[in-house]
């Protein structure tokens, strides 16, 4: 019997909404989720919005996430945020490796690792992004990338790897309104989980919840959450509206 992984969908709003319109939507989207409880649900507002959008959400069932953080604890780095900082305004969660970090900021997979270490030690949750290019799948080369990404920034994780989140984010898919086929989703998916598996062992793989990170919207994300190997969805431009993000989160929920 397949093992139950209770689905997760982060909303990343990136470089985009001012306070007031982060806490206007953030406040949408509890109301519409208000009775949801059969999905893990994050927000990940820009950093200049994170207070506010906590308070927005406080006492409630979202969670709190961050886009990226440092992996140093303090010192002389200007413009960035440590852990420490993060969790002081109770962030649970934190992105690393998004592919825009990747190709706009040079975050190389031993970059993500050092973020993804510093993350667990402050008890944050990171949700690891990994994928393929347009041309390295055209290239056949999606397993090897994959696998490359993985093995590198989750190197040397011990007993935490069972508390990660991997993102498959094909990179052609992302902003680009293509979005992968669920049968091609499910295939990286699994690989995934295969991989780690030999990373850390069978029970953490079978635990493993990974995300589909890459043009979702509300038409397509109960088929792509319906793949075996699918347990949620990391949402770029649909979070930036209520309602769908709402429909995206509600395809999640098993049998409604």
């Amino acid at each position: 019997m397949a093992k139950y992984r209770k689905k997760i969908v982060a909303g990343n709003w990136k470089m985009n909404l001012s306070i007031a319109e982060a806490t206007e939507l953030a406040s949408s989207v509890a109301r519409g989720l208000a009775e949801v409880r059969e999905v893990d649900v994050v927000l990940c507002p820009p950093f200049t919005a994170l207070g506010a959008v906590g308070d927005a959400i406080s006492g409630g069932s979202i969670k709190l996430g961050a886009q990226n953080m440092y992996w140093e604890k303090d010192g002389a780095f200007t413009g960035e945020i440590s852990a420490a900082m993060l969790r002081g305004l109770f962030c649970r969660y934190v992105i690393l490796g998004h592919s825009e970090r990747r190709t706009h900021f040079g975050d190389t997979d031993e970059v993500v690792n050092r973020k993804v270490r510093t993350a667990l030690e402050s008890s944050l949750e990171p949700i690891v992004c990994v994928g393929e290019s347009l041309e390295q799948r055209e290239a056949g080369e999606t397993n090897e990338v994959l696998e490359a990404q993985l093995r590198a920034s989750l190197a040397d994780l011990g007993a935490d790897y069972g508390k990660v989140i991997v993102a498959y984010e094909p990179v052609w898919a992302i902003g680009s309104g293509l979005t992968a086929a669920p049968a091609q989703a499910q295939d990286a998916h699994a690989w995934i989980r295969s991989v780690v598996g030999e990373i850390a062992g069978s029970e953490v793989a079978d635990s493993l919840r990974i995300q589909y990170g890459g043009s979702v919207k509300a038409d397509n994300a109960r088929e792509l959450m319906s793949q075996a190997d699918v347990d949620g969805a990391l949402v770029g431009g649909a979070s930036l509206e209520s309602r769908s993000f709402v429909e995206i989160v509600r395809a999640g929920v098993p049998n409604d």
